[in-house]
């Protein structure tokens, strides 16, 4: 089969994603990029310079595990090596990185959002890890990236954005939506002046049933 219908569903599901991630404010019309390992020698990815709000399956590139574009006549997303070093410490999996305007304020200003003051957060993102900055798309950037994603699987990459992997592309996007919800909650809990979190045995608690 003709290698730009292989994943024809896969891409879909991609494309299907980005202007699902576009249409909830999670990121701007040329931001972000979402990519699906599909098999042990394949990932699809979204391109760069593509109206992510009106994304179409075939606008989804196929790039090989050695980085070689298979969709030539699209331009591959800036940040596929970071994609590739994440595939390559991980295996098979879903990436969502985004520029959610809540999340990526804390990445700017170097503090925690805080995952503790509901059970959904806690669980769903654990303890977000924080990202030296490096520049986007470049080697630098998914060396530190392919890094820090053992420690975490969601990470604030400052002055930039955020990136979730998971098992699928709906984990993985719940963890942005989830992360951005908490970050809203962490700047009015602050504004409130007041915070009820949860404590350490609700804490373990949780992990222990839902582990």
């Amino acid at each position: 089969m003709e290698i730009t219908k292989r994943y024809k569903e896969e891409r879909r599901e991609v494309a299907r994603f980005m202007k699902r991630l576009y249409r909830r404010g999670l990121t701007t019309t040329s931001g972000g990029n979402i990519s699906l390992r599909v098999s042990d020698e394949h990932l699809v990815i979204t391109p760069s310079a593509t109206d992510k709000g009106r994304m179409k399956w075939k606008e989804v590139g196929i790039v090989s595990m050695d980085g070689e574009n298979l969709t030539p006549l699209l331009k591959p997303s800036i940040e596929t090596g970071m994609h590739l070093e994440i595939y390559r410490r991980k295996g098979k999996g879903a990436i969502v990185h985004a520029h959610p305007v809540f999340a990526t304020t804390f990445t700017a200003v170097k503090q925690k959002i805080n995952t503790t003051l509901t059970a959904e957060a806690c669980l769903i993102l654990g303890d977000p890890l924080f990202v030296p900055y490096a520049l986007m798309g470049s080697g630098d950037l998914a060396a530190i990236v392919s890094d820090y994603i053992e420690k975490s699987e969601i990470l604030l990459l400052q002055n930039h954005g955020v990136l979730a992997f998971a098992e699928d592309l709906l984990h993985a996007f719940d963890k942005i939506e989830v992360l951005e919800a908490a970050a809203r909650m962490t700047i009015l809990s602050e504004i409130a002046g007041k915070k009820n979190p949860l404590t350490k045995p609700m804490i373990e608690e949780l992990r222990r049933v839902f582990s």
